[in-house]
């Protein structure tokens, strides 16, 4: 591609529907800050709260369940009254969660805001969905949807390491001030509420309808039962057998949510959409790959703070030093979103998605043996970030190309909805598994071995079921167009 093509190209990207891809990408940028300024920050976190490094991943998994019922909610109300509308409001939700995150006193008024911190999670599907409404009608509308997806996911990307990088120095500079290093992303998320206020422009598709409600109450109860098993087992001991039965019970839960959602005309979670073959495997592979890219956040930046002189495992990193871990991973992240759309031209949008997880397979993969030094933990998730940032973009943009018309919110919004679904499971499976065998704060070797065999068995499994998608699946073609239909 020349230099002139590459300008027109991105031209077009910038310029669809009025400039609107420029201003998300501001949103998304504040965006991933928010997700990697505080990653270096955990162990300091545990240290403010005085709680036990395998606890903070109680503090993931509660904002990775309560943004799994806020997607679905926002979604669809974005559907039903504008996503540009949903959009703003979760933003000012985000804002006032980092406020009082920064003031919380305990534990439990700490995890209320980390959890509504989460909101933000809604952000990049009403994002996609805005940017699907404004390229529908044209020839290419499903490539334009990728490349513009591509555009946000790196500027995410580039937030995430910014955050990241910022994050530990940040730490360490103001390291008395510990109030003031947790509010400092909050002057980022007020500019969203005003970027969005002011410039960005409000869909114009409506469905007919209403939320869910006993949708909603439904899927709160199967995440509550679910989650407050695996607490029971973290605080009773794996050896225990009742809190693994309530753990069952919740899992069971699960059957009538769906039985009940399936006889709405208009459900909170639409599981018919899943019966398309272009849109399962997407929904299945979001679920997985939130098992690595949700749930191991914590667990890495954990990993690297424990010092292998006293337990003879870690890295033994210092808060800004931390940062360039997650740095060097977000780095890569990077390099797979805003390259995603081009191999996808190049080949198609679903040998992409098989490679992406493979990619993200074996980097988790290679830390089993690979993670006594510095540089072998970072070229192990080099690899896996390649990979995930790839399928953090490629996701929203399949299921957007796959989702029937009026349906575009709800589904992009699923992708994300499966994904915390995934990561929040494995963030409380992973507190548990690394809180097994542990010694003094630290988590066992144990516990890092099984988070990366998981993260990488759950990735090739995801590999595996897009296989299954038709091979023109979430293109332009006209051979293609099948696979948007929902039977």
């Amino acid at each position: 591609m020349t230099g002139t093509q590459a300008a027109r190209r991105t031209g077009r990207i910038a310029g669809l529907g009025g400039g609107l891809v420029g201003f998300l990408v501001f949103v998304e940028f504040t965006s991933g800050v928010l997700q990697g300024y505080y990653v270096p920050l955990l162990s300091d976190v545990a240290r403010h709260l005085g709680i036990h490094d395998a606890d903070v991943n109680w503090l993931e998994a509660a904002q990775l369940m309560l943004s799994a019922i806020a997607v679905p909610v926002l979604a669809k109300l974005g559907d039903l009254h504008g996503h540009r509308r949903m959009l703003l409001l979760s933003a000012v939700v985000v804002a006032a969660a980092t406020v009082l995150l920064a003031t919380a006193q305990d534990f439990g008024v700490f995890l209320v805001a980390w959890a509504l911190q989460g909101v933000y999670a809604a952000w990049l599907p009403l994002q996609v969905a805005l940017i699907h409404a404004r390229s529908r009608g044209r020839a290419d509308a499903a490539a334009s949807t990728r490349r513009a997806t591509g555009l946000i996911v790196a500027a995410l990307q580039a937030g995430a390491i910014v955050g990241a990088l910022g994050g530990g120095q940040v730490g360490a500079a103001l390291a008395g001030r510990f109030w003031l290093v947790l509010l400092l992303p909050g002057v980022l998320v007020v500019g969203v509420c005003v970027v969005v206020l002011t410039r960005v422009p409000e869909s114009t598709d409506r469905r007919s309808g209403d939320v869910d409600v006993t949708g909603v109450a439904l899927l709160s109860v199967v995440l509550l039962v679910i989650t407050g098993g695996l607490t029971f087992v973290r605080v009773n001991g794996a050896g225990e057998p009742w809190p693994w039965l309530v753990t069952a019970l919740g899992v069971a839960l699960v059957a009538p949510f769906v039985r009940y959602e399936l006889r709405r005309e208009d459900p909170l979670v639409d599981f018919r959409v899943l019966r398309s073959p272009s849109m399962w495997p997407v929904q299945l592979t979001a679920g997985l790959f939130g098992v690595s890219v949700l749930g191991a956040q914590g667990p890495l930046s954990t990993f690297a703070r424990t010092d292998p002189e006293v337990y003879g495992y870690g890295l033994g990193l210092s808060t800004s030093e931390v940062s360039v871990v997650i740095g060097g991973y977000v780095v890569s992240m990077l390099l797979g979103a805003s390259q995603f759309s081009r191999v996808s031209q190049a080949t198609t949008p679903r040998v992409t998605l098989i490679g992406a997880a493979t990619l993200t397979g074996l980097g988790y993969l290679l830390l089993v043996p690979l993670h006594s030094t510095l540089p072998q933990v970072l070229g192990a998730m080099v690899v896996a970030g390649l990979g995930s940032g790839a399928l953090v973009a490629a996701l929203p943009a399949a299921a957007a190309a796959a989702a029937p018309p009026g349906r575009t919110g709800v589904a992009t919004g699923l992708t994300n909805t499966t994904k915390v679904l995934g990561g929040s499971f494995a963030s409380a499976v992973f507190a548990v598994a690394l809180a097994a065998g542990s010694v003094g704060t630290a988590g066992s070797l144990a516990g890092y071995v099984t988070v990366w065999v998981v993260c990488g068995g759950t990735a090739w499994l995801a590999a595996l079921s897009l296989v299954f998608v038709p091979r023109l699946a979430f293109s332009d073609r006209p051979e293609a167009v099948g696979v948007r239909e929902v039977a």
